[in-house]
């Protein structure tokens, strides 16, 4: 098995698990060096924790899910497979969050859902899988984040560092191994929409390198393929 392939079979969900918690990094802007047993604050001061999405749907529901009956949805499915019909979207992910390693991490302030980051095997995505635009470099199995959320009332917090840090610690749990994202170039402010894949100097904060400008962009600007080494857990 690959490094953080994940095996076929299911295990039951664990909304006990404790979570995650990370350095203090208050500005929200990942200058702290993050630290295992440290905690985390927004920039206003409220408390982050960082959980995984496994044993935790509730939470990835009440960050992205579609809360209108019958309203249509990415369910963070863009990637994963957008053949999907809409009504399936649900009960894909719920078992998502039900299998090992799970879909990506959540961040809770002071104890409610507040963002979203997904990161799984980039063989796991077959968008990634099948794409034009962005290369697969070299043989390996990496990890890939592809997507933040971050709802109404915690934006400009600092979240999205605490997210990405998080997807690190997630991938180190879970083995180690090449852990790659896919950000726009840093410059004037994005759009909302193109600001969910997050941008270079938000990966460059976290140690992640340029590996190679891909053929995307998003909201006119080039994204870059970035990777980080992680080491896994003692």
């Amino acid at each position: 098995m690959r490094i953080g392939v994940p095996d076929d079979t299911p295990r039951r969900g664990d909304d006990s698990r404790p979570a995650r918690r990370f350095s203090r990094d208050p500005a929200g802007i990942g200058g702290a060096e993050y630290a295992p047993g440290m905690t985390l604050t927004t920039a206003d001061g409220r408390a982050v924790e960082i959980r995984p999405a496994y044993g935790n749907y509730d939470g990835f529901f009440d960050v992205v899910g579609v809360k209108k009956p019958g309203g249509k949805g990415c369910w963070c499915m863009a990637y994963r497979d957008s053949r999907v019909p809409n009504e399936g979207r649900a009960d894909y992910m719920r078992g998502e969050c039900a299998t090992e390693p799970g879909p990506g991490v959540l961040a809770y302030v002071d104890g409610a859902a507040a963002g979203w980051c997904s990161v799984a095997p980039r063989s796991t995505y077959r968008r990634l899988m099948n794409s034009r635009t962005i290369p697969l470099v070299d043989e390996a199995d990496p990890w890939s984040v592809v997507c933040f959320v971050v709802r109404g009332g915690y934006r400009r917090q600092g979240l999205m560092h605490h997210l990405l840090q998080g997807a690190v610690d997630h991938v180190a749990a879970h083995g180690g191994g090449i852990l790659e994202g896919y950000p726009g170039e840093s410059g004037a402010r994005m759009d909302s929409v193109s600001g969910y894949i997050g941008t270079t100097d938000l990966f460059e904060r976290a140690r992640f390198e340029r590996v190679v400008a891909t053929d995307s962009r998003t909201g006119g600007r080039v994204r870059w393929l970035m990777r980080r080494t992680v080491t896994a857990d003692a």
